[in-house]
């Protein structure tokens, strides 16, 4: 057969000249033109004698048989699926097995095989798959940041999107609402697991595949890459028996990898840990983890007022997003229990007005509230191409201001081994164990700035402390530290 692209035959033959559509999908060929007692034929695959006696019976033509490319095929099928032929939109029992059979294409497994293998190499922890009017964008949050790798036919969008619906068990003729799934790929001979979660768009649908990263929710504590003074500090907290502890930090700063790895080191056979989470990313032998379920009413807060009643020594809260949830959080650590519990904001020491804007009695959280530590996850300079030079006016000002004054800084470089300079990240954090005067100015519901006065003059080191650690240890850079801490 020769090698033909399909726009060699443009235009191809429409409505009941071709093939019909279920056909072309099953059989992978496609009538290409018809002349003169011969039809051409194109071939998506190698096919086999029975088929060329059926299309010759039922053409009654001599065939000529041309290779076409399996990936624009595809596209072809793709864009014939989305547009139902140009005629009434079929009923939805044909609609899916239209789009099934799509999704089992050859090419579109390939194409998210290779999707998922390029999102693995890179080390993303997210791939995102967007619909846009020039077509389908792929891009992947590789360190924390988001790049984009390629930009596919917008024709091929039903079978991509019905691919990732079947392996994650969703619907795949329902576009109008969001939908959330997880799935299992068998990526070379790893087996990965991706969390769903797909979204209608005005330009067809957003799908964002989150990789959950078993490796690195098994880390133990002490290889997350916090200091010596941030664990010793930490594994402080960790000695109290009853009390809350509070972890704080934007998404994806690595809160539920470092609870994870606490959990994992005061688990042991004298305790009973409960789990609360939405969703259980990592199970941990000799936990007990639920996940919550708001369709059938299993949320924070009610499955919280249930687990009391099971004897637990420590409860660890995936997130306190509301009041009933933090007063039961309080309550738990009022009645003798260690309470571990996650919390969005910018700092450490904001938790505790977040907790008391919320309506929390100031009193009764002075009482049990024991710590509340910040995370960050900074990118990692590049071993092999970062360098190190004198620091700018901008630099110079930024390390006078928190009073260091190195006289050389890393840079960020770039070759082949890393991803603008940087490869992987490093955990950096803050974390303050409070004591009786932190507790009054907490009881007196004193001001944010009261609470970081007082720990300044104790000199505990802050996140922006921890990071200049780093810069003048040649982990990370000036500018890294800055968009970590600040935004900038």
């Amino acid at each position: 057969m020769n090698p033909v692209g399909l726009q060699d035959f443009a235009p191809l033959p429409e409505g009941s000249d071709q093939f019909k559509l279920g056909f072309i999908e099953e059989s992978g060929t496609i009538k290409l033109a018809e002349r003169e007692g011969r039809a051409w034929i194109g071939c998506a695959r190698e096919p086999s004698a029975d088929l060329l006696k059926r299309i010759r019976f039922a053409l009654k033509k001599e065939l000529v048989l041309c290779q076409v490319d399996p990936s624009e095929f595809a596209e072809y099928v793709s864009r014939q699926a989305a547009e139902f032929g140009g005629q009434a939109e079929p009923d939805a029992t044909d609609e899916s097995n239209l789009l099934d059979r799509l999704a089992n294409d050859a090419p579109i497994i390939n194409l998210v095989n290779s999707i998922l293998l390029e999102g693995l190499r890179l080390g993303a922890s997210d791939i995102h798959l967007e619909g846009q009017a020039e077509g389908v964008r792929v891009r992947f949050r590789v360190d924390g940041l988001l790049a984009s790798a390629r930009l596919l036919p917008k024709d091929i969008a039903p079978g991509l999107s019905s691919r990732i619906k079947i392996m994650s068990n969703l619907n795949i003729i329902e576009r109008r609402l969001p939908q959330d799934g997880k799935m299992n790929a068998l990526v070379g001979d790893r087996t990965v697991e991706f969390r769903v979660s797909i979204m209608p768009t005005v330009e067809g649908e957003s799908i964002v595949l989150r990789l959950f990263n078993r490796d690195k929710m098994g880390m133990e504590l002490g290889g997350l890459g916090f200091d010596d003074h941030f664990l010793e500090r930490l594994r402080g907290l960790m000695r109290y028996p009853h009390g809350l502890i509070l972890v704080t930090g934007p998404t994806g700063s690595g809160k539920t990898t470092s609870l994870n790895a606490i959990m994992r080191e005061i688990n042991g056979p004298e305790l009973k840990i409960l789990t609360v989470e939405d969703p259980v990313e990592n199970k941990i032998a000799g936990l007990c983890q639920v996940q919550t379920n708001e369709d059938i009413g299993m949320s924070f807060d009610s499955v919280l007022r249930r687990l009391l009643r099971q004897d637990p020594d420590v409860l660890m809260i995936g997130e306190i997003r509301d009041k009933a949830t933090a007063d039961l959080a309080l309550r738990s650590a009022l009645t003798g229990h260690q309470v571990w519990a996650t919390l969005h904001t910018n700092d450490a020491l904001s938790a505790v007005n977040r907790l008391l804007n919320m309506g929390l009695e100031a009193y009764l959280l002075a009482g049990v509230i024991r710590g509340v530590f910040a995370q960050r996850l900074v990118r990692r300079l590049c071993p092999r191409c970062s360098e190190l030079g004198a620091p700018d006016a901008v630099e110079q000002a930024f390390l006078a201001e928190n009073r260091r004054s190195p006289t050389r800084v890393p840079r960020a470089m770039l070759c082949d081994d890393c991803h603008q300079g940087y490869r992987g990240r490093v955990a950096m954090g803050e974390i303050f164990a409070f004591d009786e005067a932190a507790e009054e100015i907490v009881t007196r519901h004193g001001h944010h700035r009261d609470l970081v006065d007082h720990f300044a003059s104790m000199g505990s080191p802050f996140l922006v402390d921890a990071g200049l650690d780093l810069v003048e240890s040649g982990t990370t850079t000036i500018a890294e530290i800055q968009r970590v801490v600040y935004g900038l």
